[in-house]
């Protein structure tokens, strides 16, 4: 069998989604010969514009967008190795209050399609929404609208 050069293994992985740097880079380690021939080869991507940060991120921000919060996501990209500069740029069109509750909301309303019923339903939809990295206010506003039918603890109502 035929070894594999380093650069096909890279462009293969780059044919079937994007990657961040850190990330190909710790994909392609164990199969480099030594770290200055795979930086190397990574400078050489980045130039040609086949490895690229901020596509990586708007790549992952929209692969996420509807099932997670901002949170969530810039946590996500945090981990694959971008700086908070290139978190920012991909998060900008997406961060607006409004569209974080409704995607908030969409996403409560598949998993608990009922209203809850007690208290304790409705702190279960909130560590649902919050585990999902939404914002408070937008847990908040997709709760409101998700329950306003029946009777939910209220914490401005008197009791």
């Amino acid at each position: 069998m035929a070894a594999v050069s380093l650069r096909a293994r890279a462009l293969r992985l780059l044919a079937l989604r994007e990657h961040s740097r850190f990330e190909l880079q710790r994909k392609l380690a164990p199969h480099a010969p030594d770290a200055s021939a795979l930086a190397a080869l990574l400078d050489d991507f980045e130039q040609r514009g086949w490895l690229d940060s901020d596509r990586f991120a708007a790549s992952l921000v929209h692969r996420r967008g509807a099932r997670y919060g901002t949170a969530r996501i810039a946590q996500e990209l945090r981990s694959h190795g971008l700086d908070d500069a290139c978190i920012a740029r991909a998060l900008a069109g997406f961060e607006t209050a409004s569209d974080e509750a409704a995607r908030a909301l969409h996403a409560l309303r598949r998993r608990h399609p009922e209203p809850a019923a007690d208290a304790k339903a409705y702190s279960r939809q909130q560590r649902f929404l919050r585990a999902r990295g939404y914002t408070a206010d937008a847990v908040r506003a997709a709760l409101k609208a998700h329950n306003s039918a029946g009777a939910l603890p209220d914490d401005d109502a008197d009791t």
